[in-house]
């Protein structure tokens, strides 16, 4: 069975209109990552999954395939996955032939924005597991959570990809307290987070000998023009990408090489860019277990499994609600009191 809602926003060009509004009169100036990802700024992504430098991908993709089963009874065999951004499902179907396996797979929650894929995602899991349901939501999971459907036997909550890490610590924790606000007792996060390391390795992650990530960043360039009238000069900005030890995260910006005016007529503005001027496009935080629990104990959550690859270089977790963690360690204690 297939069903699939929309909650998309009435106007999602005035969203965009107010969020570019918002990041171009910031100091420093600022743009939404998520507006990388038109058509070919998606195809351009799927490329740098592949890249030798970036990591991140095959590492999530390795621990997905050696210790699905593993996640799924840590988890407590739930009966519902739901994916956060869920796409094509690619690496997910390893929890899905896992919980099958387990005898545990009822219905699988896919929540993406494109309505298009979450169909054809949907399509093609139903032929591939068969009684299969899914419960499909096109929405933007940011800001509709609370629209993901409850489960009586328990629901694994992925969120993949480190995408985790494009927010910031304020927006993280509140992200983070709304997930643990919404799972009951029996339910589980999973949580894909890249680790931090040498910085030479993180910065060639995102700085290509390619170029294919400096035209992923240079591409959000191309979605203004096109959807706000802006006349951006893309060989008037250069990709920058350098690892913050201080704050533990990639800092991804485009840095205008001569002083130059950009006009955006659908927002009727003009941003001035000095020469040297930097942008930031994007974020992307590493983590340590110990800096991820901290982040998990502030939001509610408790940690509750930890599976990295066999480099170190990638984990997924899974947290489950401080307050079921809680009351089970007290069954347990009273147990062996009595």
């Amino acid at each position: 069975m297939i069903a699939i809602e929309v909650h998309l926003d009435a106007d999602t060009a005035a969203t965009m209109a107010r969020d570019v509004r918002a990041g171009l009169t910031m100091n420093p100036k600022e743009l939404a990552p998520k507006y990388f990802y038109d058509e070919r700024g998606s195809q351009l992504f799927e490329q740098i999954t592949e890249l030798p430098e970036y990591y991140p991908t095959r590492a999530e993709r390795s621990i997905l395939a050696e210790r699905a089963a593993e996640i799924v009874a840590t988890a407590g065999g739930p009966r519902t996955l739901v994916e956060l951004g869920s796409g094509s499902a690619a690496k997910t179907r390893h929890l899905l032939s896992a919980m099958l396996e387990a005898g545990c797979l009822d219905t699988y929650v896919p929540v993406d924005i494109s309505e298009e894929i979450t169909h054809e995602t949907a399509r093609c899991l139903v032929d591939e597991y068969p009684g299969l349901t899914v419960r499909g939501l096109v929405c933007d999971f940011e800001h509709h959570l609370e629209r993901i459907p409850e489960s009586d036997g328990g629901r694994l909550v992925a969120f993949l990809g480190g995408t985790i890490g494009n927010l910031y610590p304020e927006a993280r924790r509140h992200f983070l307290t709304r997930l643990a606000a919404l799972l009951g007792p029996a339910d589980r996060l999973l949580l894909g987070t890249d680790l931090v390391k040498e910085s030479g390795r993180l910065e060639a992650a995102y700085d290509d000998a390619e170029g294919v990530t400096a035209e992923f960043n240079k591409n959000v360039l191309k979605v203004l023009n096109r959807e706000l009238g802006a006349d951006f000069d893309l060989d008037a900005f250069e990709h920058v990408a350098r690892y913050d030890e201080a704050e533990a995260r990639m800092d991804i910006r485009l840095r205008s090489l001569v002083g130059q005016t950009v006009r955006l007529d659908g927002l009727d503005l003009e941003v001035e860019f000095g020469p040297g001027e930097e942008m930031r496009t994007e974020i992307s935080a590493k983590f340590t277990r110990a800096r991820l629990q901290e982040a998990y104990d502030e939001a509610g959550l408790a940690l509750s499994g930890w599976f990295a690859d066999a480099a170190g270089d990638y984990a997924l977790s899974l947290a489950s609600p401080a307050r079921a963690a809680s009351v089970a360690h007290t069954h347990s204690a009273n147990a062996s009191r009595s």
